[in-house]
């Protein structure tokens, strides 16, 4: 029988591989997850998460590459200060106008895919794509409009815009993309709950949940005394302590600077079995320097900053804590879903979720019994959890809600359950839309696909 022809997808990526941001890790995953039933061409920028860009790609406004099976189009960008409003801008509009040249470049696409990054014009290319581009049969290829984070509800949030005119014009924009999309997927249920409140309840674009993934072969749990989370506690410093960490974008989306408050009032405390306690931020972000600088003036000795861990790292660092914080800023629920959840879920760790409420991920850790909840702002009770996790440091209730977290995680938020959530989707939605047979049959989709 003659093999049918793959159909192709573009993914717009904003970052991707090597970057070390999460969703450029993700949308990683998902591309090469879709090898199997799409032919997979992704346009992003060249690597420069960091706000540096390597000489390797300088020079040159467009850089082809192939990875793991993947066409990736890298669009030059100019280097940027992440504490610079006006050369991210610059940096995120070059990023912009480049992918719309890009896509005249890759011909034919029967699917486009693209998340809410970078804002709001993460959602315009998807539009662009889809006007400009034909599908193998002549037709407009389908757009599949994935929501990371609701803008401009989340620079609202954290009062990084003021402008009401400009964000009232960014809303409109974000809205557009959304009804130009054929498919919306939301990552979390309060997500969702904004998107359909959006719309007032009426003529709500056709959406899903799907939510975020870890991959599970790359991040999963390891013993303490497994040679790299051996090493990497030699190398910071953390070898006998007990680690409260922080791991990821250290943002503005997060209260950093009210919790590093709290963290301050733990400086020389020790757990019952002597370990001296210890708050690790791995990352780097806008408040970074923040935080060192508090940590300086307040001679604090109870603080450790990490650089990012490669990818290929990312499993001793996760490792290494005892005991993870998962945080979001007060007005974020419904705005943001912090992926980090996942990471801390594939390692088998408890968790400080200092969430709202009603969030998709406050939601999942009370569902799972995985860790202590308190709202953003309650200092408080924040305060009480992190001394309770101090005080109960030996105890088996730790590695019990760890283990809760991570046999969650593998029955419901691994990787290949969640590609394949997408590809269902995106399948299920062209045959429902075409009212023809699909091109790519259920038994064409890997083993372990789910509704």
């Amino acid at each position: 029988m003659r093999k049918q022809k793959k159909q192709k997808l573009l993914i717009y990526a904003h970052y991707y591989a090597p970057d070390v941001a999460s969703t450029g890790q993700l949308l990683q995953d998902m591309a090469e997850g879709m090898l199997d039933v799409f032919d997979v061409t992704v346009i992003c920028t060249v690597p420069s998460y960091g706000g540096k860009i390597a000489p390797e790609y300088k020079g040159e406004k467009y850089y082809k590459e192939k990875i793991n099976g993947v066409k990736v189009i890298r669009i030059a960008v100019p280097e940027f200060a992440k504490t610079n409003k006006v050369s991210r801008i610059k940096n995120l509009l070059a990023y912009y106008f480049g992918a719309k040249k890009a896509t005249k470049l890759v011909g034919k696409q029967d699917y486009i895919f693209t998340i809410s990054q970078p804002p709001i014009l993460g959602g315009m290319l998807g539009v662009y794509g889809k006007k400009v581009l034909k599908s193998s049969d002549g037709k407009s290829p389908l757009f599949v409009y994935c929501i990371q984070d609701f803008n401009p509800e989340q620079v609202i949030a954290t009062g990084y815009v003021k402008f009401k005119f400009i964000l009232d014009i960014a809303k409109w924009l974000d809205n557009r993309s959304c009804v130009k999309s054929d498919l919306v997927v939301t990552v979390g249920r309060d997500l969702e709950q904004t998107l359909i409140g959006r719309f007032g309840n009426k003529a709500v674009p056709k959406h899903t949940i799907i939510n975020n993934w870890v991959d599970e072969n790359e991040i999963h749990p390891l013993a303490a005394n497994s040679e790299g989370v051996e090493e990497f506690n030699e190398t910071y410093g953390l070898k006998d302590k007990f680690v409260i960490m922080y791991s990821g974008n250290i943002g503005l989306y997060y209260d950093l600077d009210g919790l590093i408050e709290v963290m301050a009032k733990f400086d020389g405390a020790k757990t019952p079995d002597g370990r001296e306690v210890v708050f690790a931020f791995v990352g780097a972000g806008a408040m970074l320097g923040k935080l060192k600088k508090y940590t300086e003036e307040h001679s604090l000795k109870n603080m450790v900053f990490i650089p990012y861990q490669d990818k290929d790292k990312l499993i001793y660092s996760l490792n290494a804590a005892d005991v993870h914080w998962c945080v979001s800023a007060k007005g974020i629920k419904g705005v943001s879903c912090p992926s980090k959840f996942y990471g801390i879920a594939g390692v088998g760790k408890p968790v400080i979720g200092v969430l709202e409420k009603g969030a998709e991920i406050e939601m999942l850790i009370e569902e799972i019994g995985c860790g202590k909840l308190a709202e953003p702002g309650d200092y408080d009770t924040i305060e009480e959890i992190v001394d309770w996790f101090i005080s109960n440091a030996d105890s088996s209730e730790l590695v019990e809600m760890g283990r809760k977290a991570h046999e969650y995680l593998m029955g419901h938020l691994t990787k290949s359950l969640s590609i394949n959530k997408y590809k269902k989707a995106m399948l299920t939605y062209e045959q429902q839309l075409l009212q023809t047979p699909a091109q790519v049959t259920e038994s064409e989709i890997r083993e372990g696909i789910t509704a």
